[in-house]
């Protein structure tokens, strides 16, 4: 009787000890209670959504995802570049055990060209996500660090393709939260103390109770950018001026988005060669071989963040510039900058795969250029006679020369060009933010009328005082700010009208998309409205005919001289505050910096316009009359019948 009551009271110890709190099998051990913590911190993903899949670039095509979308596939080739640099195939579909312990000049190669038809990738992901091979999952790693105390939970990120300016197979971002505890079992019972996003070869990091960590429970919120998949803390386009490790161009984390939840998997804390993360001891690259940027990117265990995740964390950035909400007048100087860093990637990239058809492109530029505004005289100046025959050179310096000596006025006017037209901005933006408020769609229609209509208007009033001072210039007389205001009075309705007239009309023909061309002529044809009111005095009929027969004969110079004033209206600002956007300057002093410039060249261009309209004037006296062109082919040219 004594042995089965021992074995009696043996078993109910052991069941006991079975049920006592934190006694299980899993909870004893460090990696269920890393797990544990990975879980209760993963974090939730907001990505750009498709509209149009599966090849819509500005949108997000992939999403984080597993390593076997790429290791196993058919698809994928693993090849060794030799030091001649010649690539030899070593195998298909290679296994993580195949290629663990391999490292630089070996290349994860996927089906496609990254500098090729990229929509070969969206369309091979799409079909894994559909065969259900590419489930959304981050990697969970603990990352320790020799004499500082606590770990860093990392979450990695693994995409099939990162489609940013910069092209390139497989593509590696993420984040990490750091615990002061020596433990996941200890941290557990804690928050963690700091965050850092990974953001291209750097990061953005904060203090866990910053108002910016967006957070559901206990799990961040974060916003990987279409496409280059750096991860941030909210929905906006975020300017990179490619310093203290960002990215250069404009990461776009707005939306439409879709929510996604990852499931994490837990990774060993160190690397090994033997099992399912033997992946982890692969040194070479997870994509093609390319130049530069292009080239496919290393694996986690090679970052710096993987070995010293808080001596990384510190020196990072802790905030991310943001594109500003608008402009006070003209284009927007960081717009225009992520514009054109897109396109010189596009030429960068194009020149990795073709360098001839990349200076081939370069070349056609100059030569444009040149043809636009190298060839031409550029002396003698007058600006005395103002009535005289001028070439595009002569008219820059005329223009300029003639601000120089009436800036007094002038000034004034840009000014107030930048009152003006800043308030239309200001106006049309108000009514824009009231409409995606839930406001009725008629907002929205005001907002566009004010866009494509009043800020015209607005800029023509501005330059129809310019006129005035040319005009009384041409009379030999001295006019104040005030007196070139009371003469655009005079004749306003005329002026507003007149405008308000050729920007319905281009507008219109413009609308019909088969009338684009002739919404281009008439645009060029009805570039000297306003000095024909202003000058001569004409109703809204005759100035429109009399600009159109101006212009007869003469299209293409008048279309030369007007584009090139035109962008240089446009451009300049850009141009001359690009490299701001390279210091510590705030984004929204850079795009005011931008509006000013472009409000004081508003003079400038409606005086070199008034100068070639002299020109013009000249020509038209001094020239035999052109022939009027009839459009109808049974009537010869010149006939009036």
């Amino acid at each position: 009787m004594k042995r089965p009551r021992r074995l009696l009271v043996l078993l109910t110890a052991l069941l006991l000890l079975a049920l006592a709190p934190g006694a299980g099998a899993r909870a004893a051990t460090p990696e269920s209670a890393a797990q544990e913590l990975a879980e209760k911190y993963v974090p939730i993903t907001e990505l750009r959504e498709e509209t149009d899949p599966p090849c819509d670039t500005a949108e997000e095509q992939y999403q984080p995802t597993s390593v076997d979308t790429v290791l196993g596939n058919p698809t994928v080739s693993l090849q060794h570049a030799a030091e001649g640099g010649q690539l030899t195939t070593i195998r298909r579909a290679p296994t993580a055990a195949q290629i663990a312990g391999l490292g630089d000049g070996f290349y994860l190669n996927l089906e496609g060209r990254a500098l090729g038809d990229t929509c070969v990738y969206a369309r091979a992901f799409k079909k894994l996500i559909d065969e259900g091979k590419a489930p959304a999952v981050t990697y969970a790693h603990i990352a320790r660090e020799e004499g500082h105390p606590g770990f860093a939970l990392q979450y990695w990120f693994f995409w099939y393709f990162n489609q940013f300016n910069d092209l390139h197979e497989g593509d590696w971002e993420g984040m990490q939260i750091t615990f002061e505890a020596e433990t996941p079992a200890a941290a557990l019972h804690e928050e963690p103390s700091e965050i850092i996003l990974f953001q291209h070869a750097g990061g953005e990091r904060a203090d866990w109770e910053d108002g910016k960590v967006q957070k559901e429970g206990t799990h961040p919120i974060v916003y990987p950018a279409a496409g280059s998949h750096a991860t941030f803390y909210d929905s906006a386009v975020y300017v990179e001026n490619g310093q203290h490790g960002s990215g250069l161009g404009c990461d776009n984390t707005t939306g439409p988005l879709r929510e996604l939840r990852l499931r994490p998997i837990l990774m060993p804390d160190r690397v090994v060669s033997k099992g399912p993360f033997a992946w982890t001891d692969y040194y070479g690259r997870w994509g093609e071989k390319e130049k530069g940027f292009n080239n496919g990117p290393t694996g986690p265990q090679t970052k710096t963040q993987w070995r010293e995740p808080f001596a990384w964390m510190a020196a990072q950035r802790t905030t991310s510039p943001r594109l500003p909400g608008g402009t006070i007048a003209g284009p927007q100087v960081t717009k225009a900058f992520c514009g054109a860093v897109a396109a010189a990637s596009e030429l960068i990239n194009l020149d990795a795969t073709s360098p001839p058809a990349a200076a081939a492109t370069v070349i056609v530029i100059l030569v444009l250029l040149i043809l636009f505004v190298g060839v031409t005289t550029w002396r003698p100046v007058d600006i005395d006679t103002l009535r005289r025959r001028r070439a595009l050179g002569q008219i820059l310096r005329a223009a300029r020369q003639f601000y120089g000596r009436h800036w007094r006025v002038l000034l004034p006017v840009a000014l107030a060009a930048l009152v003006l037209i800043g308030a239309t901005n200001f106006l049309a933006g108000l009514i824009s933010e009231s409409t995606q408020r839930g406001s009725s769609g008629i907002h929205l229609a005001w907002a566009d009328m004010l866009e494509q209509l009043v800020r015209p208007v607005a800029q023509a009033l501005v330059a129809a005082v310019v006129i005035v001072v040319a005009r009384e210039a041409l009379r030999s007389r001295e006019v104040g700010f005030l007196q070139a205001l009371r003469g655009v009075r005079e004749r306003f309705w005329r002026v507003v009208g007149a405008q308000l007239l050729a920007t319905l009309g281009v507008l219109a023909l413009a609308l019909t998309v088969i009338g684009i061309p002739f919404a281009i002529w008439k645009l060029v044809g009805w570039s000297f409205v306003q000095q024909e009111v202003l000058f001569t005095d004409k109703g809204f009929r005759q100035s429109f005919r009399a600009s159109s027969e101006l212009v007869r004969g003469r299209w293409f110079r008048t279309a030369r001289v007007v584009l090139i004033f035109y962008v240089i209206g446009i451009a300049a600002g850009p141009i001359l505050t690009f490299a701001l956007i390279f210091t510590a300057l705030p984004l929204v002093w850079i795009n005011l910096i931008g509006s000013l410039v472009f409000a004081l060249l508003i003079p400038f261009v409606a005086m070199g316009e008034t100068f070639l309209y002299f020109d013009l004037s000249v020509r038209e006296e001094t020239e035999p009359a052109r022939p009027r062109r009839s459009w109808r082919v049974w009537k010869p040219v010149g006939s009036t019948a």
